[in-house]
This record gives structure tokens, sequence and C-alpha cells, in this order.
């Protein structure tokens, strides 16, 4: 086969964008805690989307442990 087979004519390779921030707002909820988590959202607006999965699971963790940590009280 071809290389001009292989892909379709016109085909290119898909490069990520550069980060862009969202510029989402963050409400302190003055939970020392839950506000660090929060914080570290911003780390996302760094990254190209490949990375942001590893900042969600993060500060889901978080928040899922100060939960946890409200239970236990």
């Amino acid at each position: 086969m071809s290389e001009s087979a292989a892909e379709p004519q016109g085909a290119t390779e898909h490069a990520p964008e550069s980060p862009a921030p969202l510029n989402v707002p963050r409400t302190p909820t003055g939970d020392p805690g839950v506000d660090a988590r929060l914080t570290r959202l911003a780390d996302a607006d760094r990254l190209t989307t490949d990375g942001h999965l590893a900042v969600y699971e993060d500060v889901h963790a978080g928040l899922r442990d100060a939960l946890s940590a409200l239970d236990a009280r």
C-alpha cells in the first residue's frame, strides 16, 4: 500500500492547542482544605487538555476525602 493510500487526502496530524485559562471564578468556601482543592483547579489552565484528567482526579479525591472527614466527626 502506498503512503498516499494510507492517509486520506488532506489529512494532517492533530496537535493540541496551547493552554488557555478558562477564567472560571472560584469562590472561597471558608474551609482551607476545600479551598486548596478548588485553587488546584487553576493548574488545569496552564495544561493542555491531556493533562486535565490528573488535576481533576486529584481534586475529586481531595474533595471526597473532605466529605468523608465530615462523616467521621
